[in-house]
């Protein structure tokens, strides 16, 4: 579907390429690109364009006067009111008042649809986020993860992508033989034996609980086992039981998966050994000390690296090369990674592994992430009461709830560090930017009460003249909520979710000026009406937005 100002920007593009041909600055049918867009200060209109700037190397002329020269031959669709040259060239176009009401009956008429684009073509993606090694608990740099890539699903699809969430488990390599091994080695102390703990061990305080669960139910039934038999029986036990925790802690936070994707299954179907196969097929691999080499450098890379150690067990490359070709051979157009900033090394790795294969590496897509730092009274927050160590997710939402620890964690960019103030997310103030959103839902909830006492129903729209909304504050209102499929749009294509963030605070904004400025009971009756049409186009829009990002829509605060 074209919404209201997409279909306005779409017209008047065409109008200034058919502009600049007639000018003799491009010729017909010669793709150009510009930028047509909302400028930053309400002063400078309702849409700019750069394109005379563009064309200063083409036309030979001063911008300023080639803007010019594109108004004398540009056709305005009916709802510019005028346009003006600004600084070194741009365009600014200046729409008439009338033009904004028109998006009440647009968003009303699509309710909860309002926003749903098509721009995804049905296409298949997958994304994967936080795939944490399951041998902890979640901390609350996964849980800044976890709210980006389950927002950045919600938004995707609603963007006509067709979405799959998945959590690959890391369930194979070292990582797991230390943990059954800190495993075995807890049980053994809880029993009263004396032991070593080994020396790349966990040393959580919820290992200790593990095994404190497994001596709980089975006593000392494995003790007398062979030492491999007993560290890989007691690592199953409790990997089983990590596994339910963190499921258990990314559904209380909203978050649910369509997959959860074993590492070690990769190994046991011989999908790691296949992948290694194709690559040798291929000419990319040789052997070297008795192990098997991956020619990266051949392909851009600074060195090469090892796929199969010299006692012929695979890397983790290796399986995550594998793992990689299966996403494809699944039949996922793209694939969108969620890692931390400190794999940034391992990006080009993947992308090159895959070309190897055969695979375009545009089609994956890597999202990395920086840092959370959690603050109270101005000081930094270090130690969890229950690991002794990282803050767990599950103690955050505990101390700010779920609203708030996802908002708090996509408001920022994905790529710049996160403060996350734990005593503003508690704040029941205008400060807090989450109840900031959820006192506009709330105080429009208020207004719906109010008219139910008097007996007030939502009026339909033939029977409203919206052109009495004419005031800056209803027509800032009105202008955001026309920006709202473009908002889904833009976040869908630059994957970054902290744009709706944004966006949703910025509405709530609008909203809060005009709830304090414009009666909307106890006016004339056709304001009164248009004003209620307006706050329940509003309504929707908040709701909807608030929904994207798992956060809850509250009629009363």
């Amino acid at each position: 579907m074209e919404y209201l100002l997409k279909k306005i920007a779409g017209e008047l593009s065409q109008n200034l390429k058919k502009a600049a041909v007639k000018a003799g600055f491009l010729e017909d049918g010669e793709e150009f690109n510009f930028e047509l867009e909302k400028p930053k200060e309400k002063a400078h209109g309702d849409l700019a364009t750069n394109l005379a700037m563009l064309l200063t190397k083409k036309a030979r002329k001063n911008p300023r006067e080639i803007a010019s020269t594109l108004m004398e031959f540009l056709e305005y669709p009916e709802v510019v009111e005028r346009a003006e040259i600004a600084g070194p060239g741009f365009i600014n176009f200046y729409f008439k008042k009338s033009w904004a009401s028109k998006v009440i009956p647009e968003v009303l008429s699509l309710g909860e649809d309002y926003g749903r684009l098509d721009a995804g073509c049905g296409k298949k993606v997958q994304v994967e986020f936080v795939s944490a090694n399951p041998t902890g608990l979640l901390h609350m740099g996964n849980g800044r993860g976890a709210a980006l890539g389950d927002i950045l699903a919600n938004i995707l699809k609603e963007a006509g992508y067709e979405v799959s969430r998945e959590y690959y488990i890391n369930d194979a390599g070292n990582q797991i033989e230390n943990f059954n091994k800190s495993v075995e080695a807890r049980y053994l102390e809880l029993l009263g034996h004396k032991v070593e703990f080994p020396e790349e061990g966990y040393h959580g305080e919820d290992i200790i609980e593990t095994a404190k669960n497994i001596v709980a139910r089975f006593g000392d039934r494995f003790i007398h086992l062979p030492e491999k038999e007993r560290q890989e029986i007691l690592g199953e036990i409790a990997l089983e039981e990590k596994l339910s925790a963190i499921k258990a802690s990314l559904e209380n936070f909203g978050v649910k998966y369509d997959v959860w994707f074993s590492e070690r299954s990769l190994h046991e179907s011989g999908e790691v050994e296949k992948t290694v196969k194709l690559l040798l097929e291929r000419g990319y691999l040789y052997e070297k000390d008795g192990a098997l080499w991956f020619k990266a450098s051949q392909l851009g890379e600074d060195k090469d690296e090892v796929l199969v150690r010299k006692n012929g067990v695979p890397t983790y490359y290796a399986a995550d090369i594998a793992y990689h070709k299966n996403k494809f051979d699944r039949g996922f157009d793209l694939a969108i990674n969620i890692w931390g900033a400190d794999h940034h090394g391992h990006v080009s790795r993947m992308k090159t592994a895959l070309k190897a294969l055969g695979y375009d590496p545009e089609r994956l897509t890597v999202i990395l992430m920086q840092l959370v730092r959690l603050f109270r009274g101005g000081e930094m927050v270090r130690m969890s009461k229950r690991t002794g160590q990282y803050i767990t997710l599950d103690e955050l939402v505990e101390e700010v709830g779920v609203d708030a620890a996802r908002y708090f964690f996509i408001m920022r960019s994905h790529d710049a560090h996160l403060d996350f103030d734990l005593d503003l997310a508690k704040e029941k103030s205008n400060e807090n930017p989450v109840y900031y959103i959820q006192y506009a839902h709330a105080r429009i909830m208020s207004i719906y009460r109010q008219c139910a006492e008097q007996g007030i129903n939502l009026p339909s729209l033939e029977a409203v003249d919206l052109k009495v909304l004419s005031s800056e504050t209803e027509i800032d209102l009105l202008r955001h909520l026309a920006e709202f499929p473009l908002e889904i749009e833009k976040c869908a294509k630059s994957l970054a979710p902290h744009h709706l963030a944004r966006y949703l605070h910025e509405l709530a904004g609008y909203f809060h000026t005009f709830y304090n400025s414009c009666r909307v009971l106890g006016v004339e009756e056709n304001l009164s009406r248009a004003r209620l049409l307006l706050v329940e186009a509003t309504r929707i829009v908040l709701k909807k937005g608030l929904k994207m990002l798992g956060v809850s829509a509250p009629e009363k605060m």
